[in-house]
């Protein structure tokens, strides 16, 4: 399995997985995790509402930041894909990750289904959302959500391509005591009967809506 690692000011290793998932929860847009389209062209700014377990948190996207990134999270946000997701690592002040699917099959559709690298034209800021890597052009469908300003992952590759406008007050509250402790290759392997198991209070996503 691939991991990404980033070093931070202090020299914390951060492991973002970047594979993806899901079952057959569709959003209010339709289709499913395991058919989506991933050809369309993403609009030029859009807005995508995320109903969580905690409340709802709004992502406005900006494709120029980065296409590559914007269209695969247009994509994967428009059939559902991240429905049922849990937030399986939350490291306050630093990022709140996910994006692997609830189901391991689906997961195992997208680990290789990756996206050419963007130019970072934007830094990561607080509140700016980003895909996970594990080296060049390796992104799938892991997400992380700046929770502090981390302008430190722009010379390291990691190319935000939209920002939370409203509900980021959500996204902070999201559950944090589990920290770095779930183990990424056994979501991977075994999807959310592991985490509801292992980590029975962590947050996840219940729908994505495309606005």
């Amino acid at each position: 399995m691939k991991k990404l690692t980033l070093l931070s000011a202090c020299v914390m290793a951060v492991v973002l997985v970047s594979s993806c998932s899901s079952g057959t929860t569709a959003n209010a847009g339709g289709g499913t995790a395991s058919s989506c389209d991933a050809t369309t062209k993403a609009p030029d700014t859009y807005k995508v509402r995320f109903d969580t377990s905690k409340g709802a948190f709004v992502v406005e996207v900006h494709r120029d930041w980065a296409p590559n990134g914007a269209d695969r999270f247009y994509h994967l946000t428009s059939c559902g894909f991240y429905n049922e997701a849990r937030f399986f690592r939350v490291v306050p002040g630093f990022v709140v990750q996910w994006g692997i699917n609830k189901d391991p099959k689906v997961s195992e559709q997208w680990r290789e289904k990756t996206i050419e690298d963007d130019p970072v034209k934007e830094s990561n800021v607080r509140g700016s959302i980003t895909f996970a890597t594990s080296g060049a052009n390796s992104r799938t469908t892991q997400l992380f959500i700046n929770l502090a300003n981390n302008a430190r992952l722009d010379g390291m590759g990691f190319s935000s391509f939209g920002i939370v406008t409203e509900g980021m007050e959500v996204v902070d509250q999201l559950y944090s005591a589990y920290g770095e402790t779930p183990n990424q290759g056994a979501i991977q392997t075994q999807g959310n009967e592991y985490l509801k198991a292992q980590f029975p209070q962590l947050d996840y996503i219940k729908s994505t809506k495309v606005e």
